[in-house]
C-alpha cells in the first residue's frame, strides 16, 4: 500500500475515469484507413495525447493542423457499453466537493459525452484540448486544472494511464498514480502503479491550512 497526501486529485479521463480505450482505438483505425494509412503508428502514441500531437508523430508528412480537423470521434456512435473504470463512481462519490478535476486530451464534447455516458458527474475545473497551447506531455493541462482548483501543483495528486500524460504531471511538479488500463506497469513511470480506481482508496480528510481539505489516498501498489 502506498500512501499520498493532497488538497486536490486531477484524473485523466479515457482510460482513467472512462473505459474508453477500445472506442478511442476504433476511431483512430476509421481515421487512417479513410486516408489510406496504417493505423498502428497511430495507436502506439495516441493514448493521453491530443490528435494534434499524435499526427504529427506518427505522420509528420501530413499538415497536422488541417487533418485534426476531421479527426472529431462520433460520440453518437460509441458502444452502450462504456462505462466508468472499476472503482470510478465509489472514489468520486467519496471525494469532498471541489477537491477534483479532470485533464484531458480530448475535445470538451467529447469528454463531457464521455462523462455522461459513464454515469459520472461534469467536474466545475475541466481542462480539455482545445484549452491548452501544449498537449500532453507538457505539463499546461495539468498546471490548468491546479490553478482551477485554487492549488499549487505540490498539492496535487494526478492519476494517469498513459506514458505521455505522466510525463506532463511529472513537470507539472506533481506525484501521479499510474493505472494499468491501457498501457503495461513497465511503461508507467509512475509514484504508485494499480489496476484500476478500485486500487485507489480516500483515507482520512483532515482540514488543513487556509480552510482546504487535506485528503489522504492510499493506494494498493502493484
Amino acid at each position: 500500500m502506498k500512501r499520498f497526501e493532497c488538497s486536490g486529485i486531477i484524473f485523466d479521463l479515457d482510460g482513467v475515469l472512462v473505459d474508453s480505450a477500445a472506442f478511442v482505438e476504433l476511431e483512430w483505425r476509421r481515421w487512417a484507413w479513410a486516408r489510406g494509412l496504417q493505423p498502428e503508428p497511430f495507436l502506439r502514441v495516441c493514448h493521453g495525447r491530443r490528435a494534434l500531437e499524435t499526427i504529427r508523430i506518427a505522420a509528420p508528412h501530413l499538415n497536422a493542423e488541417v487533418e485534426v480537423l476531421a479527426f472529431s470521434p462520433a460520440e453518437d456512435g460509441a458502444p452502450d457499453e462504456m462505462g466508468p473504470v472499476n472503482g470510478a463512481v465509489r472514489l468520486l462519490a467519496a471525494l469532498p466537493t471541489g477537491s477534483w478535476a479532470v485533464a484531458t486530451s480530448g475535445l470538451r464534447p467529447s469528454a463531457t459525452t464521455r462523462l455522461r455516458r459513464a454515469g459520472l458527474p461534469i467536474p466545475p475545473v475541466l481542462v480539455c484540448a482545445e484549452d491548452v497551447g501544449s498537449g500532453k506531455p507538457s505539463p499546461d493541462a495539468y498546471l490548468l486544472a491546479a490553478r482551477g482548483l485554487g492549488l499549487v501543483p505540490p498539492d496535487c495528486l494526478v492519476v494517469e494511464d498513459a506514458p505521455a500524460g505522466i510525463q506532463a504531471a511529472r513537470a507539472a511538479g506533481m506525484a501521479v498514480v499510474g493505472l494499468t488500463t491501457t498501457h503495461p506497469i513497465e511503461l508507467l513511470a509512475a509514484d504508485a502503479c494499480t489496476e484500476s480506481l478500485a486500487g485507489v482508496h480516500l483515507g482520512r480528510i483532515e482540514r488543513g491550512v487556509h480552510g482546504r481539505d487535506r485528503l489522504e489516498i492510499l493506494v494498493v501498489n502493484i
